[in-house]
């Protein structure tokens, strides 16, 4: 249970006068030779907008308010990610206007708001579980007296109504609405590269807490590459010992990453590696002998490495080995493989791997022996497998989409969402607009894209300018991937998301 002072529920139009707000703006639209005031949004400041949302002209306040469990309800008080995510969001809420000190309302009568109860509708409340790809996201919310009823299946689509409800509080403007809300595609991501430059616990927390106010439900962590590899391995600790900027102070211990997996939980969001192989791994041979190719110069070796060596039985045991550590930390069902931007140059220069290249009949076609280390991975895990497009540009990647989908498989997109690649202006228009259903296809290929990821690339990205550089844009993704597809109105939506911009500055 959660109780505040006066405060009040904002279901009407919101105006705001903030000189920071404004000057934002102002800024942003200056490249259009204009200057360009927010308009109050019939759906006041909801974001991402849910698919169905009914607002009324009534008003109530809030006096002594309290956050409870439904008696129905199937998750009691010993739900702990519940009561959890009640204290979040009472400070939320109410933690600025509390610290300001009470406030006389403008409002007084009957009209007293005074619970929001929370019903989770299913015998199985998945309290204790981890979210995964199927979970059930849904929930409706009624604000109206005597008390607002959020009720949702399972805990996951409450922390969603949580976040819903927690935008409509506002100081002493309110209304009454009623709301239907589920997420047009069950995987919204975020991606984050913690190799090319390490990223503090506190960053990708920061991050974690962030994506839960757009209704983000997974953090692809991109945790090693090339350049460093700071996963702590508890099965192959010179990995990191070796392969980290530095072995104790820019590394992920297992501490660390139950903390992100379980701050992750509390939010509703899955916690899902990306191991890239067999490129992108300089920094895996570090601290692992013979996993990586030897180069040639001619007939001798150069003494530089390439990707990793697909021709021994030692790299698919160290694999497996790996790989069986990496499913016993994370509890997610899917790992992400990478397999992207492979260089042949190393293996063509390689005698060995061309006398493979021969046995196995694949001739010059370097591509072949990549499929070959790609299918044996894929073997050393489940077989359910996504595919991830995200290189190209709009026409490359939505041929690939339908070329995939055609195939059967399931996907999820990226290519026109990199936003480590930045310009002047307002680009999150172009995010915005970008859809992962639009290619040539059938609507069996449509129900096969599962949605999508921003991606945020760390080779100039670091600690220090990552928020500023993530949000408010990938806000924009947000709203493509949990909204319905009619909602394309770029001028309501720059009027919510000014508003949303505010709110998570605040």
């Amino acid at each position: 249970m959660i109780t505040a002072l006066k405060f009040t529920l904002l279901l009407l139009a919101l105006a705001f006068a903030q000189g920071l707000h404004y000057n934002y703006i102002d800024e942003l639209d200056k490249e259009a030779g204009t200057v360009r005031a927010v308009q109050a949004s019939q759906y006041v400041s909801l974001w991402p907008l849910p698919q169905k949302v009914k607002i009324l002209d009534l008003s109530f306040k809030l006096t002594s308010f309290n956050i409870v469990d439904a008696k129905e309800s199937s998750a009691g008080s010993s739900c702990s990610l519940l009561q959890d995510a009640y204290r979040r969001y009472y400070e939320y809420m109410f933690g600025i206007a509390k610290r300001q000190g009470p406030r006389k309302s403008r409002l007084t009568g009957p009209s007293e708001l005074t619970e929001l109860q929370v019903w989770i509708t299913s015998p199985d409340s998945e309290c204790d579980g981890y979210p995964s790809v199927t979970s059930d996201e849904s929930y409706e919310l009624s604000v109206d007296l005597p008390y607002a009823v959020l009720k949702a299946p399972k805990v996951w689509g409450a922390l969603h109504g949580l976040e819903t409800f927690s935008q409509l509080v506002y100081e002493d403007q309110y209304g009454a609405v009623s709301i239907s809300d589920f997420p047009r595609f069950a995987h919204r991501g975020i991606l984050l590269d913690s190799s090319r430059h390490f990223l503090p616990l506190k960053v990708i927390l920061a991050n974690l807490e962030t994506m839960a106010m757009n209704k983000f439900n997974v953090f692809h962590w991109h945790i090693v590459d090339d350049q460093s590899f700071p996963y702590l391995s508890r099965t192959f600790p010179q990995l990191s010992q070796q392969g980290a900027y530095h072995p104790y102070t820019h590394v992920y211990t297992p501490a660390d990453v139950k903390m992100v997996i379980e701050f992750g939980r509390l939010r509703g969001i899955r916690v899902v590696p990306e191991f890239d192989t067999p490129g992108h791994t300089q920094s895996w041979g570090k601290g692992q002998k013979d996993l990586l190719t030897p180069c040639y110069s001619g007939s001798k070796p150069s003494g530089s490495f390439g990707p990793v060596n697909p021709i021994l039985n030692t790299t698919y045991d160290f694999m497996s080995q790996f790989f069986k550590e990496i499913s016993t930390v994370f509890p997610d069902a899917y790992v992400h493989l990478g397999g992207d931007e492979v260089d042949f140059t190393c293996w063509k220069s390689n005698p060995d791997i061309q006398k493979f290249m021969d046995q196995q009949g694949y001739g010059q076609d370097y591509k072949k022996l990549e499929s070959f280390y790609i299918q044996k991975c894929v073997l050393l895990l489940k077989p359910d497998t996504l595919i991830h497009v995200w290189k190209g540009n709009q026409e490359q990647y939505q041929s690939e989409m339908a070329n995939v989908t055609s195939a059967g498989y399931k996907t999820l997109l990226s290519t026109p969402w990199y936003l480590n690649r930045i310009s002047y202006g307002q680009d999150w228009h172009g995010h915005y607009k970008a859809d992962p259903q639009d290619f040539n296809g059938t609507e069996e290929q449509k129900k096969l894209v599962i949605g999508g990821e921003a991606c945020l690339w760390g080779e100039y990205v670091d600690a220090t300018n990552l928020t500023p550089r993530l949000w408010p844009r990938a806000s924009a993704v947000a709203e493509r991937l949990w909204s319905a597809k009619d909602v394309t109105d770029i001028n309501d939506a720059f009027n919510r998301l000014s508003v949303h911009r505010c709110r998570m500055v605040a």
